[in-house]
């Protein structure tokens, strides 16, 4: 299947100065995608292979490949993402195949990959439907998906708790905290919502867990 460039996001693309931007502003997550990148790498097979779901500049993918217990792959539909996290990955002297493409029609054979991660995307995908069936589709039997998202019904004082943990500037922050409350919450689903579109998916079903102002979604392939 060729992987399609097309518009596979809600909103405005991630492109250009806002990518750099998104950057540069999420790189004081770091020990967010160290512990994740630990915890995936104790939950997928030894030896096997993982796929990063819009992976943005490739913090937690190049986190996973420095542990070194699987190969590890991130598709991003932004080009000016992947020329990021590739740059990114070099620098720290890791191997991570970057490639440009849609979540809803990836470029890779059917039964691909071991474990599949989306960290903090999944709500900006135009067909979440499509992205879970292709989710599924390129996983192995047995395989494993974890989605980590924001939940619709976090509070505001939740949220500015979150950023404020965030360690940005001051400018940083208010841009973070205007972003969540104008255009993140209202894209993203809450539990139940998100329940009905696994649903409607292949997966037929998911273990769906509360975390802070996010939700962890755990899939299977069976």
């Amino acid at each position: 299947m060729t992987a399609s460039t097309t518009k596979g996001y809600i909103g405005m693309g991630m492109e250009g100065p806002i990518a750099t931007w998104y950057a540069n502003s999420t790189r004081s997550q770091m020990p967010d995608f160290q512990r994740l990148a630990r915890r995936i790498s104790e939950t997928a097979p030894r030896g096997g292979r993982a796929l990063e779901v819009a992976p943005g500049p490739g913090y937690l993918a190049i986190e996973l490949a420095r542990l070194g217990r699987q190969s590890v792959v991130g598709l991003d539909i932004s080009a000016s993402f992947v020329r990021i996290a590739r740059q990114k990955a070099a620098e720290a002297g890791v191997r991570v195949d970057f490639q440009q493409g849609n979540a809803s029609q990836m470029p890779f054979g059917d039964n691909s990959f071991d474990f599949i991660v989306c960290r903090a995307a999944f709500k900006n995908f135009a067909d979440p439907v499509g992205a879970l069936n292709e989710m599924h589709r390129v996983l192995k039997a047995g395989g494993q998906a974890l989605i980590n998202d924001l939940r619709n019904d976090a509070s505001e004082a939740e949220v500015n708790q979150h950023v404020d943990g965030m360690g940005l500037n001051t400018v940083n922050s208010l841009l973070t905290k205007s972003a969540f409350k104008f255009m993140l919450l209202k894209r993203a689903y809450t539990v139940d919502a998100f329940g009905a579109l696994v649903a409607q998916s292949r997966f037929g079903a998911a273990n769906i867990q509360r975390e802070g102002i996010g939700m962890d979604i755990w899939l299977e392939k069976v």
